[in-house]
């Protein structure tokens, strides 16, 4: 009889516990390094797909692959020992049918060994999130607006800021609640609103751009800490590390150039001759 060690991790169970309780708190990390910091303080990690953005330069998370994702979801998993990591599942791994969106997540859930999966869409993937927490694949949401779908929105504009467009948003979020999601973001909607959804859901609501109301936040690591060269609405910034990081590189090509650096205590001397 095998012995499995308990798990030490936040699971997605949870989370969902933490509906009405004590705010969640989620940043999104895609390296070893910022994972082990992002750790301490927070109870989710989100691999998201915005690495195409942050990492790669992409104008939209459209061209990231689930390769991309299942690389850093191993290494933010390695870098972490305590919040639940959530990776997200990029644009092309899961519309096309539950089956395949299955296979896609059990690809992430085996070779990262993180704790669940995000996708983004309302009521026309509940079907696909009632299949995948049937199977054992707990799965968080994400409705409003959803920027694997920029190219049908057309621009990153916030959703639901006239009262008629509600009740399609509303729908989208009993819709993932019911169908089995342990959470769901709700991203760049009007406040009243995500105020509305998290009073009428069973499920932990997650904002950014939404409402404090909402049983908690996330964002952008780069964002929050002003590497990013746009900041949306939403973000408060904890930090301005951009102008500092570029004067360091300014001073590190100075030093060089000037043979400055390496300086005496940055080389490595002969060994004393012993005879």
């Amino acid at each position: 009889m095998s012995v499995q060690s308990a798990i030490k991790r936040k699971t997605a169970p949870d989370i969902r516990a933490r509906k009405n309780g004590e705010p969640i708190v989620m940043l999104t990390s895609y390296h070893a390094h910022t994972a082990a910091l992002v750790d301490r303080y927070c109870d989710v990690i989100l691999v998201g797909d915005s690495l195409g953005n942050v990492m790669h330069g992409f104008e939209t998370t459209v061209p990231v692959t689930l390769e991309m994702m299942i690389l850093q979801g191993r290494a933010v998993m390695r870098g972490s020992q305590h919040a639940l990591v959530v990776v997200d599942m990029p644009f092309g791994s899961y519309e096309a049918s539950k089956e395949q969106a299955f296979h896609s997540a059990v690809r992430i859930l085996k070779e990262t060994h993180c704790g669940a999966v995000k996708l983004e869409g309302g009521a026309r993937m509940a079907e696909t999130i009632a299949f995948l927490s049937e199977r054992g694949v707990p799965v968080m949401g994400h409705i409003g607006l959803t920027p694997q779908s920029i190219n049908t929105l057309g621009s990153f504009r916030a959703q639901g800021r006239d009262e008629a467009s509600w009740e399609p948003i509303l729908n989208d979020a009993r819709a993932i609640s019911e169908a089995g999601a342990f959470s769901v973001v709700i991203e760049a909607v009007a406040e009243p609103l995500a105020r509305k959804i998290t009073q009428a859901i069973a499920i932990p609501t997650i904002g950014i751009g939404a409402s404090a109301a909402c049983d908690g936040q996330v964002l952008v690591l780069e964002d929050m800490l002003g590497l990013s060269p746009r900041t949306p609405k939403f973000v408060r910034r904890y930090g301005n590390l951009g102008p500092a990081i570029e004067a360091a590189i300014e001073s590190y090509a100075t030093d060089v150039r000037s043979r400055a650096f390496p300086g005496p205590e940055h080389v490595y001397e002969m060994k004393a001759n012993k005879g």
